[in-house]
Order: C-alpha cells, then sequence, then structure tokens
C-alpha cells in the first residue's frame, strides 16, 4: 500500500564546520603511541570531547595493524572520526570513514621530555631555571593551540572559537574566551581561569570539565573567575 505524504513541513538541514586534530602516526607505532602517551600526561583533557582525524598518508601499515592502532588509541579515550590517506582496501565495516579535503590549520607542536645525559658526559652550559608563566600579547586565533604545561598562560587579548588555552598553571584572558580553556593540566587542583568575558566552549581543571550549556546563563559575557571546589568547577562573577 502506498502512503501519500501529507505533511508539507520541510525537514531543516544546515551544514556547520568543526575544527579536527589531525594525528599523524609515524613508525614503530610503539614509539609513537609512548610520545601520545607523553603529551596527554602532561597536558590532561587535550582530546577531551576533540573530534580527531588520522591521517596515514605515507604510513607503511596494513589493515590488522590499522585495526590495532585505532584500538589502542580507544584505550587512551581518542575517538577517530574519520581517516585521511588511507587506500580503500584498508577501510570498511566497523572502520572509521574515509576523509579528505580538509583546510589545514596550525600545527599544534608539543615537544617531548628531554632524555636526560649519559652519566660522566659534563654538561655544556648551565640548564636554566624552568619558566614559570609565559604572555601570548595577540589574540589566539581559531584552529590554534597554546598549550605550555610548565605553569600560568596570560593571553592579552581573546580566545576564538575553535581555539584553546592549555596551562599546567592558572589561565588569564584579557579578552572574551570563546573558545576552551583548561587550567592545571598535570594535576594542579588550585589551578584557576579568569576572562574578562565568559563565552567558553569548555573549561577545564586538573581534568575536570564544564561544556558551554553545563555553564550559569547569567554568567556568559561576564567577567569570570573559575575555580575547583570538591570535584566541581565553581564560578562567579568579577567585581
Amino acid at each position: 500500500m502506498t502512503k501519500v505524504l501529507t505533511d508539507a513541513r520541510s525537514i531543516r538541514i544546515k551544514g556547520r564546520s568543526f575544527l579536527a586534530v589531525m594525528l599523524s602516526p609515524d613508525l614503530p607505532i610503539d614509539d609513537w603511541l609512548i610520545r601520545l602517551d607523553d603529551l596527554a600526561a602532561r597536558s590532561a583533557g587535550f582530546f577531551l570531547g576533540r573530534p580527531v582525524v588520522l591521517d596515514l598518508t605515507d604510513l607503511q601499515i596494513d589493515r590488522p595493524q590499522l585495526k590495532d592502532l585505532i584500538a589502542e588509541l580507544a584505550k587512551r579515550n581518542v575517538s577517530i572520526m574519520g581517516i585521511e590517506g588511507a587506500r580503500p582496501s584498508m577501510l570498511g565495516t566497523g572502520m572509521p570513514p574515509a576523509l579528505k579535503g580538509g583546510r589545514s590549520a596550525s600545527d599544534i607542536e608539543v615537544q617531548a621530555n628531554e632524555p636526560a645525559d649519559p652519566v660522566g658526559k659534563q654538561a655544556a652550559a648551565e640548564p636554566r631555571p624552568a619558566m614559570q608563566s609565559i604572555v601570548i600579547r595577540e589574540p589566539v586565533r581559531s584552529g590554534q593551540s597554546v598549550i605550555f604545561p610548565e605553569g600560568d598562560v596570560t593571553v592579552i587579548g581573546s580566545v576564538a572559537s575553535g581555539a584553546e588555552v592549555i596551562a599546567g598553571g592558572s589561565v588569564h584572558i584579557y579578552g572574551a574566551l570563546r573558545g576552551r580553556a583548561m587550567a592545571g593540566s598535570i594535576g594542579n587542583a588550585s589551578a584557576r581561569i579568569f576572562c574578562r568575558k565568559l563565552e567558553a566552549e569548555l573549561v577545564a581543571i586538573d581534568g575536570i570539565y564544564k561544556m558551554a550549556e553545563d555553564m550559569a546563563s547569567d554568567l556568559r559575557g561576564q567577567a569570570v573567575q573559575l575555580w575547583l571546589e570538591d570535584d566541581a568547577i565553581m564560578a562567579e562573577k568579577l567585581i
């Protein structure tokens, strides 16, 4: 029996773009996973709620190795939304879809910890004391990331939607916070987030996060400080 459609209401379809992180593994995979674990340990929440694309261009692995890699990433709470640069024969049922045509953004480079000098090797110079804070004297634009596990980050300007600031200490935004701010990324529950105008997509302190829809509506657009109390993110307006 043919069903006659009488409902004249249209179906609304909208286009929307999202910023995704591109992970580009290299061989040997086990060593690459160790470096990824190092990044996660120093920047808690780095992959939190973040769409991730796996770039296999020029990576010589077969389908079983790819499935193992995806499984290892899933153990680390890294969810792959798509794969770029893979041969069609490598993909199939139960695998992320093939993607192509993405637009490049700024690379996110995080340096690995320096290996210890061999015993008996004399240092060429006295080690410099670790920095405790950095100041970014320009806006952080969409697609950019500021990652500083060693201490506080201060931004003289705004943080755009699709941008993020990750600090081992506190985050200070002298402008609008429209992107993501993560403080205390390596285990600092006393870290705080300060901003002149709260319009954040996500805030996190010591691995505990709050999404935009979970924030009090009366704080949106206000000068705000956020801190951690009893494993919950608290917030109040700045006077």
